[in-house]
């Protein structure tokens, strides 16, 4: 015996709320969608404009310190004030560093965490920047690659020894280390929307 089946029909005002709430529902996600891009595009104009003025102020530290031999070298600095510019040419990141970790120095510029040595101390100097931002090419780092942290006291050069991924409350990446070290630090996974829950760690050490 032959099955029946039986088509359920709604009735024509349930296909049309249905069909407007999809309508809207699409409209809505394409709104959003066009915003964060948005949202994105002025956030990177906006960094690309402060790091052009950063780069101006450091080409005058720089030229500052040439024609002073003698100049103190610092041993602690203000937040907010210049420390260098970080290149990895491999990958393409290139980004002013800046002392200090507050959004106003990180939103811009990569920020050096004020509780570690600064590089030319020696020890452990912990650098953290957005990942959507100036940060972003860390996605593609691999050990070897080499870093140059060009300063008003000279370049220093550094070899990727390894990355990690670590929970945000891991703080013994910031600990001293027995070799000059440079510390990177952005949030992970780098496509994440949101605040990210893990921390993207590259270490590498001072090459002599």
């Amino acid at each position: 015996m032959a099955s029946t089946v039986r088509v359920l029909h709604l009735p024509r005002r349930h296909r049309t709320v249905i069909s407007t709430w999809r309508r809207w529902t699409g409209r809505l996600l394409i709104t959003g969608g066009s915003g964060l891009l948005l949202w994105a595009a002025a956030h990177l104009i906006v960094t690309a404009a402060y790091q052009r003025q950063y780069e101006l102020a450091f080409e005058r530290l720089r030229a500052s310190a040439a024609t002073e031999p003698r100049r103190t070298v610092p041993v602690s600095l203000l937040s907010g004030e210049l420390v260098g510019v970080l290149r990895i040419m491999r990958i393409g990141l290139a980004g002013v560093v800046v002392e200090g970790d507050g959004d106003g120095v990180l939103d811009p510029a990569i920020g050096h965490l004020p509780d570690t040595s600064l590089a030319w101390q020696g020890g452990n100097s912990a650098l953290a920047a957005h990942r959507d931002a100036i940060f972003r090419p860390l996605k593609d780092v691999r050990s070897g690659d080499v870093l140059r942290l060009e300063t008003a006291y000279g370049d220093l050069d550094y070899r990727v020894r390894e990355t990690l991924i670590v929970a945000p409350d891991e703080l013994w990446v910031l600990d001293p280390t027995p070799v000059t070290t440079l510390t990177l630090i952005s949030c992970y996974p780098f496509d994440y929307i949101g605040p990210a829950p893990e921390r993207f760690i590259v270490r590498a050490e001072r090459m002599q």
